[in-house]
């Protein structure tokens, strides 16, 4: 008897002839030959497949992990702006609670007909989710390889990095994952594989994305061990090492000789590892818990992929699981035999939420408590007002600007007020003294001479102008910081003095040569 979708196919299975062979992820088909009779037609498995190979509230169970993102998210961009407000080394951000928050809100259709998955090009939502879910792989990866990179360079091979690592590290760790991801998406591209997020296809995905982020993520886990190892080499050497070491033993950690020579102790080398890691061991941590999902996650999806993957021995392994649907059409009854294909509900369910997670250990890692004091501080500045003291002098300061640059601007240089005491004025300086300490409780008005023109008339000019009008305090505190230059000044040029000893009594040459 043939229906109208299953044809001559036993249910659930549906037949593919009578579909269109057009839309939606092709190579999505779960579809496998069955002969009746001299015909041969495909039969495949009603989308998803999710659905039939494990229970049926796996989509619920993974839409769970997608809303832990939802609490996850606020806590990354916090993160996030306090890098780039608060004065705070920059780490490397990631996407994927982005990826997995997405799909809430578009609620997107897994399927684009009855056998046939959605991809990126039938669907929108599923372009966005797998590109920023397969970028924050790679992006994770490479900063995590950059990161331990460094590590290893600072710690085993003592290189200062500047600013060409630095600009180097920012090519490689946004233009690698970039190049990556566009390749992976032209080749080989995403659809719903299982729950509501697109993954990378079994088609070419194994050579454009897992083996190029396998090398990394392993040259990395490698780079890790070979330092954790080195680290515990040198500390292993601290503990039997008898000599005496200097350098770290004061408080000014200056370097010693002997370390500027390449004779640094066991003791030494120790002390400094210490202190880098003591720097660095956020960053190690978040790093290992990166590397060990993005292996664990990869080892899982290669599996799956194989799993699936139309091949000889995956019809074998399938077989059993076939036949028990075509005869019974009842999932659950079947469900012991599909536990032979593929990896098991638990582990999926594991990777999702792993994945998740990432960015709960970023902020646990890198989330100090000096953040929370900064962004209290930056808002006690920014809207707390100041209540600086202000001196009641402060509002008069620019009254009268003449008062700062000249008494009056009837005098014509200020060479009457800065003019040196000449030898034979000597005698006088009873006036240009400075005055004494003692006698400064007395009346200030001693040492300050009249601004009359009509005194001091011996020097030829009178020395000081009638004040303006205009400002009778600034001119006063212009006569009280007048500079008066003390008479025994050595600052001014000296006629040189007579010298005391005969050249003839030593071995100097005379002034001029003798006429024999």
């Amino acid at each position: 008897m043939v229906h109208a979708l299953t044809g001559h196919c036993p249910a659930p299975f549906l037949q593919e002839t009578l579909f269109p062979t057009v839309g939606g992820f092709i190579d999505g088909r779960y579809c496998k030959n069955v002969s009746y009779g001299n015909s041969t037609y495909s039969c495949c498995l009603p989308c998803p497949l999710a659905e039939w190979r494990y229970d049926t509230d796996l989509a619920d169970k993974i839409s769970a992990s997608s809303w832990i993102s939802v609490a996850i998210l606020p806590l990354c961009i916090f993160l996030l702006i306090s890098y780039a407000v608060l004065p705070v080394k920059w780490t490397h951000r990631h996407y994927l609670s982005i990826a997995f928050i997405i799909p809430l809100g578009a609620k997107p259709e897994q399927c684009h007909n009855a056998i046939t998955p959605n991809d990126m090009r039938s669907n929108l939502s599923c372009a966005f989710s797998g590109s920023l879910l397969l970028l924050g792989g790679w992006l994770v990866v490479i900063w995590s390889f950059i990161r331990t990179m460094a590590f290893h360079l600072q710690v085993c091979w003592e290189k200062v990095l500047g600013p060409k690592f630095m600009w180097t590290a920012f090519v490689c760790g946004f233009g690698i994952p970039a190049i990556g991801l566009t390749i992976m998406l032209i080749l080989t591209g995403v659809s719903f594989r299982f729950g509501k997020i697109c993954h990378i296809n079994v088609t070419n995905g194994l050579y454009d994305y897992w083996i190029p982020v396998m090398v990394f993520a392993v040259a990395a886990l490698f780079l890790q061990l070979s330092t954790m190892v080195y680290c515990t080499h040198i500390y292993l050497r601290s503990l039997f090492d008898k000599s005496a070491s200097t350098s770290g033993s004061s408080g000014t950690n200056l370097p010693s000789y002997s370390a500027s020579i390449g004779t640094v102790t066991a003791r030494q080398a120790y002390r400094r590892i210490r202190r880098v890691l003591k720097l660095q061991w956020r960053g190690i941590a978040l790093t290992s818990i990166i590397l060990g999902n993005v292996l664990f996650f990869a080892v899982v999806f290669i599996g799956l992929d194989n799993a699936v993957a139309p091949t000889v021995e995956n019809v074998k392994t399938a077989a059993p699981w076939l036949i028990c649907l075509a005869e019974t059409g009842d999932k659950d009854l079947c469900r012991e035999y599909a536990a032979a294909i593929g990896p098991n509900e638990a582990t999926l369910l594991a990777v999702v939420f792993l994945l998740s997670l990432v960015g709960f250990w970023n902020f646990i890692l890198f989330a100090r408590p000096s953040m929370f004091a900064g962004w209290l501080d930056l808002f006690h500045r920014k809207v707390t007002r100041r209540n600086e003291f202000v001196s009641a002098d402060a509002t008069t300061r620019f009254a009268d600007n003449k008062g700062f640059e000249m008494l009056t601007t009837s005098v014509k240089s200020p060479d009457t007020f800065m003019r040196s005491p000449s030898p034979s004025r000597l005698d006088r300086n009873a006036f240009m003294r400075s005055p004494s300490p003692t006698q400064m409780g007395q009346d200030r008005s001693a040492f300050v001479p009249s601004s009359s023109p009509t005194e001091m008339t011996g020097y030829g000019r009178s020395p000081i102008a009638s004040p303006s009008p205009s400002s009778e305090r600034n001119t006063q505190v212009a006569r009280e910081a007048r500079y008066v230059r003390p008479s025994l000044s050595f600052s001014g040029p000296r006629p040189p003095t007579a010298r005391e000893w005969d050249p003839q009594s030593s071995f100097a040459p005379a002034h001029g040569r003798e006429q024999v």
